[in-house]
């Protein structure tokens, strides 16, 4: 259900030379890159997966000369402070990559996307081809490589001015963070002085006039003393201008005199247009990155390369940018603190699935054709596999990943309006998601997507702004569909975006029926002029004598409480709709959203659906977890600073709505894959009071069958083990747990009357935590199930330990987990040290004569025993018949059950003998299972022969019947 990854923006303020900031949490660049210090340049094709040794930051930049501009020391010793600042700077890792473990810094290579070299000519190709434009670069035009930029063109001329434009997402950020760190480490000895500046950061200036001199100044404190030097430098000063669009350039002499002077005060945008006609620092090199609708912002003329960064249209450039990103070693903050970590070996195999799937799905190549895409498929693989940083979750990855994209873009610098593009983008691309959900489908035509984008268009401005999304960001919601069956049509760039944008639409207030529209405008107008007209009809009460006065002032008041009310039932319409789709009977047998994400990038093992079949119904179960996810306080505020409020009395009255629509259909009972996804709605809300609240009829937990891993454990654990209410029953049979799940899992436990554990691969190691749970003064269980666990005789010494200091647990089943003689025989010697124990089960252990007997001997001293199982242990008839003898020695004391049958008549418990060996069938060793189902049929039979009784032949010839029902299904026969 998802795939990314993703590409920031540059902030670079003030001061930046002066002193160093601590690392801000929302530093520009995501991706960070290591590279050695030497002075020598990398070895291999410039997109080389090199891995370097050692730690970048524990050195410095090359020493040395730095050519014949800057002889002197002590202009040597500035610009080696200068590229010290820089690379301390531009090193900073944002919190979202920490995530990815402490050595994913300057350890780990880049891996450049393609850029290939293009022609004005083709930056005026009409709108509907650029639109959504994902094919590899044609072979007649050129790929470059950066250090290739300024190398000269075609006809020998020298290139002095390169503009790099992009889609949002395509990389321009890192390359511009790149190409920095790469002087900074000597490795563009083309340029001895580099000066990047940030057109956002500009912007922010306004037209307040300030010279070069005192722009560069003011970032780079080091460069004061060798500002005059800057003319003589020639070419081999390079100024990098990241994000043009964020400037309003004017490249008229009515609007932009002419300057040439580096020390006169002009409006920034001013300084940057002379600095692009090449009129000031004419023999200075710059490289501008743009998103393509501001390319005509810079006349062709001034320009001498153009670039368009076409992401990673290569897919041997996406599995390199996964195995850098999928191979760092975790953090070492388990879920829960249980010390969950990942192997190599998983990373591996993570890597192996994720590349297979992108040779035979073609859509997830397509959607990682964007490297920001390839970030999010990282992060949502991290997130599932991972250790889970403490109150991660799905939907918070999303906003994180839209801010690092979106955050400080406005749609067009030019607009009055000042637009976010992240707003603009949930206006449209949120109405073209709901529309999709509600009407269950993920295919868009051509129709389908204008009809979003041009909707209430009346103005040129209007008409402007969509001109501008549909150049810099429609390929980054959308991509063409590649599948076969679909031809011309759209779909979202990965599948859990377009739920993800339909919850932000609904949670924003965005969706409006017709009804609230006119009753909105209706309830502002009366409540601009209310007060007016209320005066006024105030005074003309008193003054006339007319009756319908008050009555038409009363009904003013009214109207917005009228509208009040409408706003009201929408949002209970809205939450009626969200807990319908959560708790949709056709979804209840599909796997968990978390199973299904991971199967959507890492592929289904196993034949596709042929394009002929019919085409399964679309689920949009993420839709209502990131409708909650969304209403969270952290990623509200994430999602203000993209300019995507929601007002607290806005998200309190979802929430209100919400919980009242889970209280009434919540309280049915679930399947376990559909309650997994209940409770990590809650935890995406991440609001205990509210999941307390709603939860607080849950008493049974059923996750039978549900693959548990780490982050399943740590969902159910945040969201249930907070609470105060006990739980009847714990069912966690066949649900791969491990014992770091157990950790996870134990304050769950501790509220747990009934805990079933059965059929989970648990060893000794395990035992050791349930003996913990077991001494714990809270625990409250009286009914343990392990059966079908290797718990083996190792497991059962950390388990009598348990039941000697236990207070609570009267029922343990020991069924098939591997005692053998020396556990039965540990059990004999501690079991008198509990008290409370009503019914042990030992069945089918290996146990031999010896072992049973003495555990029978025990069972009949135990106050409390009242049942002991033994059938199915390796007994010979002599034992079986000792321990039948002893059930009968004396009065009081545990029943032993041994066999289906006591004396001559069937024993009251064979329907719990039978119906284990059914329930457990496929799983037993069928060979000993056959073996003691054929020894029970001919005790069956020589009891019939026995008695006379016609009702207890009758009863004997009934459970040899089920016998031999199960010995046909294990094909065997009756000897």
């Amino acid at each position: 259900m998802s795939w990314s990854r993703h590409v920031p923006r540059a902030s670079w303020g003030p001061g930046l030379g002066r002193v160093f900031q601590p690392a801000d949490e929302r530093t520009s660049f995501l991706i960070h890159w290591s590279w050695p210090l030497k002075r020598e340049r990398p070895l291999g094709p410039p997109r080389a997966f090199i891995r370097h040794h050692g730690s970048s930051a524990d050195s410095g930049p090359p020493s040395g000369r730095h050519g014949q501009w800057f002889r002197g020391t002590s202009a040597a010793e500035a610009i080696q402070r200068h590229r010290r600042n820089l690379a301390e700077w531009f090193s900073r890792l944002p919190r979202e990559e920490r995530q990815f473990g402490p050595t994913f810094a300057l350890d780990t290579v880049h891996v450049d996307p393609v850029i290939r070299e293009s022609t004005p000519d083709e930056l005026l190709r009409p709108l509907a081809e650029l639109a959504l434009e994902h094919q590899p670069p044609p072979a007649r035009l050129p790929t470059l490589a950066l250090s290739q930029l300024f190398d000269p063109d075609a006809c020998g001329r020298r290139v002095q001015t390169v503009v790099l434009y992009g889609t949002v997402g395509t990389g321009k950020s890192t390359l511009v963070r790149k190409m920095v760190l790469d002087w900074c480490y000597g490795r563009l000895p083309a340029f001895e002085l580099l000066i990047p500046f940030s057109c956002e950061d500009l912007s922010s200036l306004g037209p307040a006039p300030a010279s070069l001199c005192h722009l560069v100044a003011q970032r780079y404190t080091p460069l004061k003393e060798i500002l005059p030097l800057m003319a003589a430098a020639g070419s081999r000063l390079l100024f990098v201008l990241h994000g043009l669009e964020h400037l309003n350039l004017n490249f008229q002499l009515a609007g932009t005199g002419l300057c040439s002077d580096p020390e006169e005060p002009k409006a920034p945008a001013a300084i940057m247009v002379n600095l692009l006609r090449k009129y000031m620092l004419p023999k200075a090199s710059i490289l501008v990155t743009t998103r393509p609708s501001a390319i005509g912002r810079i006349p062709s003329k001034y320009v001498g390369r153009y670039g368009e960064i076409c992401g990673f249209s290569d897919t041997n450039l996406q599995k390199l940018y996964f195995q850098i990103r999928l191979n760092q070693p975790d953090c070492g903050h388990g879920a829960g603190d249980a010390g969950v970590s990942t192997t190599p070996a998983q990373r591996d195999n993570l890597v192996q699935m994720l590349s297979r799937n992108l040779e035979g799905h073609h859509q997830i190549a397509a959607a990682c054709f964007l490297p920001s895409y390839c970030w999010l498929v990282c992060a949502t693989l991290h997130f599932l596999h991972a250790p889970t940083p403490a109150g991660q979750t799905l939907t918070s990855i999303y906003t994180s990943f839209l801010r690092l994209n979106f955050s400080g873009e406005m749609l067009e610098s030019t607009d009055s309006s000042k637009l976010s593009l992240m707003a603009y983008a949930a206006r449209t691309m949120g109405k073209l998601a709901y529309e999709g959900v509600s009407s269950r489908k993920t295919y868009f035509s051509e129709e389908d997507v204008r009809g979003c984008l041009e909707a209430g268009i009346k103005t040129e401005e209007e008409f402007q702004l969509v001109h501008v999304f549909r150049r810099d960001a429609l390929r980054f919601f959308l991509a063409p569909c590649i599948e076969p069956g679909h031809p011309d049509t759209f779909v979202f760039t990965v599948p859990a975006m377009q739920e993800y944008l339909a919850a932000l639409y609904i949670v924003l207030g965005l969706h409006k029926t017709t009804l609230q529209r006119v009753g909105k405008e209706v309830a502002e107008l009366v409540g601009r002029v209310g007060e007016d007209v209320s005066l006024v009809l105030g005074i003309m009460a008193k003054l006339l004598p007319l009756r319908a006065l008050p009555l038409l002032f009363n009904l003013l008041k009214v109207v917005p409480r009228v509208f009040g009310r409408v706003v009201g039932k929408s949002r209970e319409a809205v939450a009626r709709a969200m807990v319908l789709e959560m708790f949709r009977e056709e979804d209840y047998y599909n796997d968990d959203v978390l199973d299904q994400m991971g199967a959507s990038i890492l592929g289904v093992e196993g034949p596709r659906r042929h394009p002929d079949e019919p085409p399964e119904d679309e689920v949009f179960e993420l839709f209502p977890i990131f409708m909650g996810g969304l209403l969270s306080a952290h990623n509200r505020a994430v999602l203000a600073q993209l300019g995507c409020p929601i007002k607290n009395l806005d998200a309190m009255e979802n929430a209100q709505a919400i919980k009242k629509k889970l209280g009434k259909l919540g309280r049915q009972v679930l399947p376990p894959s559909e309650l997994l996804d209940h409770l990590f709605f809650h935890y995406e809300f991440q609001n205990q009071r509210f999941s307390a609240e709603v939860l607080s009829s849950l008493r049974q937990l059923n996750l039978a069958g549900v693959r548990m891993t780490p982050l399943k454990c740590t969902v159910v654990a945040s969201v249930l083990g907070s609470g105060r209410h006990a739980l009847d029953e714990v069912n966690l049979a066949s649900c791969q747990l491990d014992p770091a799940g157990l950790r996870t899992f134990m304050p769950v436990f501790l509220r747990a009357r009934k805990l079933g554990l059965q059929l989970n691969s648990l060893g000794p190691e395990a035992c050791r935590d349930l003996r913990d749970l077991l001494l714990h003064d809270k625990c409250q269980i009286t009914t343990l199930r392990l059966s079908n666990n290797p718990l083996t005789a190792a497991g059962v010494a950390f388990l009598v330990e348990g039941l000697a200091g236990n207070t609570s647990l009267t029922h343990l089943s020991l069924l098939h987990t591997g005692l053998g003689d020396e556990g039965l025989e540990l059990l004999a010697a501690r079991l008198n040290c509990n008290r409370q124990l009503q019914e042990l089960n030992v069945a089918y252990n290996g146990a031999g004569d010896a072992a049973a007997l003495a555990l029978a001997k025990a069972a009949r001293e135990h106050p409390s025993l009242e049942l002991l199982h033994l059938y199915f242990n390796e007994l010979s008839p002599e034992g079986r018949q000792v321990l039948r003898d002893l059930g009968g020695t004396a009065e009081g004391g545990a029943r032993v059950v041994v066999s289906l049958t006591e004396g001559t008549a069937v024993s009251e418990y064979w329907s719990v003998i039978l119906s284990e060996v059914q329930r457990n069938l496929k799983s037993w060793d069928q060979g000993r299972v056959r073996r003691h189902l054929e020894l029970l049929l001919r005790d069956l039979d020589d009891n019939q022969g026995a008695t006379l009784n016609p009702l207890r032949k009758a009863q004997l010839l009934r459970v040899k019947g089920e016998v031999r029902a199960l010995l046909e299904q294990l094909g065997g026969s009756e000897s």
